[in-house]
């Protein structure tokens, strides 16, 4: 057995070393720090010996951090917060992707086609602090473009950074303009492997585009869409903070809509500096997200087996 066991290392050395990188990374970075996890039921403190020495002489405290999280009057905010814009990017960017991928993919002309692709790309690079300025070049009260057209037409501007009603729609716009783009690779590339022989027929059969895309395209991206769905749905506990620490620019005022689980726990680690407080935190949303996966890819077996992650 074991010398079997080396013998398959051996025929696959090479396909091994090339997955080498990426298992260290894992290894480094998501395995290794799943230790750390122990601070989330402890009062951490910082020790001269080392991070270690911190973690083992600090105090036992179980499920204190966790009751401090969900013991404010801001639990029920953060959470909800968090819940609703994920179930609106996740929903709404997976139809506005789909929609721009098949776009995409009916354009004949190639070059056309790769100058649009980069324009719908380059938003997914830029940094939230830029996209913070660029929103704030359009909303700032005394300078920006919208209220400067509002002005110019007659109507009283907005205080936009003072007015939280206007915010779920700018986030989730600013949100679906940075991410659709990046999504959207993901489905032209299913589309673009797509037998061509499969339209031919459909359209000596005499089927239009729209037939076609309801008959072919869609069904086909289907385990695609289950597969980056639930990986998203794994996701729908965390948030992204960029979106929404820099671009509200942090006011006060708008916390009610734009405070989520990772800018409270920033704010309450930047004020008290509870390590355990945020770590315990980030276990909570890695567990409710493990949970989401599970039960959501468990859903997909029952109905559609082939589709499913695992």
């Amino acid at each position: 057995m074991v010398g079997e066991f080396f013998k398959n290392i051996n025929r696959n050395k090479v396909m091994l070393f090339m997955v080498l990188p990426g298992a260290l990374w894992f290894l480094f970075f998501s395995y290794l720090p799943m230790l750390g996890t122990v601070i989330a039921f402890k009062e951490y403190r910082f020790s001269r010996d080392g991070f270690w020495a911190s973690i083992v002489n600090s105090k036992w405290v179980g499920w204190d951090n966790f009751k401090f999280l969900f013991s404010t009057d801001d639990a029920y905010v953060i959470t909800r917060n968090t819940l609703l814009y994920n179930i609106a990017f996740i929903f709404i960017g997976l139809i506005l992707s789909v929609i721009l991928a098949v776009i995409l993919s009916e354009i004949t002309n190639k070059r056309l086609s790769k100058i649009y692709q980069t324009g719908m790309f380059l938003p997914y690079f830029l940094s939230w602090v830029i996209v913070g300025y660029f929103t704030f070049s359009f909303l700032s009260s005394d300078r920006g473009l919208l209220n400067g057209v509002f002005e110019s037409m007659g109507i009283e501007s907005i205080q936009w950074y003072s007015e939280s009603k206007y915010w779920p729609f700018i986030l989730v716009f600013v949100y679906l303009w940075k991410a659709v783009g990046y999504n959207s690779v993901v489905y032209l590339a299913s589309i673009m492997g797509i037998d061509r022989s499969l339209y031919e027929a459909a359209m000596i059969d005499g089927a239009s585009k729209m037939q076609q895309i309801r008959a072919i395209t869609l069904p086909l991206l289907r385990p695609i869409i289950t597969i980056m769905t639930l990986l998203a749905i794994g996701k729908i506990f965390y948030a992204d903070f960029g979106l929404f620490y820099q671009v509200p620019r942090d006011s006060g005022t708008l916390y009610g809509v734009t405070n989520v689980i990772d800018t409270y726990v920033y704010r309450g680690l930047k004020t008290t500096g509870e390590i355990g407080m945020s770590a315990a935190a980030g276990l909570y949303q890695s567990v409710v997200g493990f949970t989401l996966v599970m039960a959501s890819n468990y859903i997909v077996r029952k109905f559609d087996k082939d589709n499913a992650l695992f």
